[in-house]
C-alpha cells in the first residue's frame, strides 16, 4: 500500500461478495506469494478506517518468536479446495 511500510490491501472473495482488508504485515510477507492462496478472514468484525481506507475484516494469523527474539508471523490458510466464503466451525 503507498505511503505505508508495514500495510498491505487484500482484495478477498466471498463467494457472494468481495471485501477489502489491510493488514500490518507486509515485513512479514511478498505480496505476490499471497496470491491465490485461500487466507482465513475473520469477517464478524466491525469496518474500521485505516489510511482513510476501510477494512473489512481482519486475517488469522499466528506468530513464533525465534531464539534471537525475532519474529516470524505466517497467515493460516484453508485447504485449497475449500470454496470462496467457506465458514469455519
Amino acid at each position: 500500500m503507498e505511503k505505508s511500510e508495514k500495510l498491505l490491501k487484500f482484495r478477498l472473495s466471498l463467494g457472494d461478495e468481495e471485501r477489502t482488508v489491510l493488514s500490518g504485515i507486509a515485513k512479514f510477507h511478498n505480496p505476490e506469494d499471497l496470491v491465490g492462496k485461500k487466507l482465513i478472514l475473520l469477517s464478524n468484525l466491525a469496518p474500521r478506517k485505516i489510511m482513510g481506507i476501510e477494512s473489512q475484516g481482519m486475517l488469522l494469523s499466528a506468530v513464533k518468536v525465534n531464539e534471537d527474539g525475532s519474529e516470524t508471523l505466517r497467515l493460516l490458510t484453508a485447504d485449497p479446495i475449500m470454496p470462496d466464503g467457506a465458514e469455519i466451525g
